[in-house]
């Protein structure tokens, strides 16, 4: 199995949406950051949003076992070994790219 490289490329904001239903003073995610990098293969990073890891968690786990087709039925992501998700906020979505590499899993314990 292989690490999974996690890189949070946009934090969102559905200001529409938000003002509709949102609390007052919402505003983009508070937990990830653009630019924060982490590597995962079965197990959620640390630090890394819990409802964000349940949106993205099949992903990663097909990417840590060497899932490196193009995704579904070729329409969708046009690179090998990358997917392009995001977490389930819909007032807040943050979009992440997970890669591929070649960093092996080191087994706990």
């Amino acid at each position: 199995m292989k690490k999974v490289k996690i890189t949070i490329l946009k934090t969102t904001f559905q200001e529409d949406l938000a003002n509709e239903y949102g609390v007052e003073g919402l505003s983009t995610c508070p937990l990830m950051k653009e630019g924060e990098v982490y590597y995962a293969d079965y197990a959620k990073p640390d630090g890394f949003c819990d409802e964000a890891w349940k949106a993205i968690y099949q992903y990663v786990f097909a990417l840590a076992h060497g899932a490196n087709d193009i995704w579904y039925y070729s329409d969708w992501i046009k690179t090998p070994g990358v997917a392009i998700v995001s977490c389930n906020d819909g007032l807040r979505p943050v979009i992440m790219k997970l890669e591929a590499t070649y960093i092996e899993s080191e087994a706990e314990g």
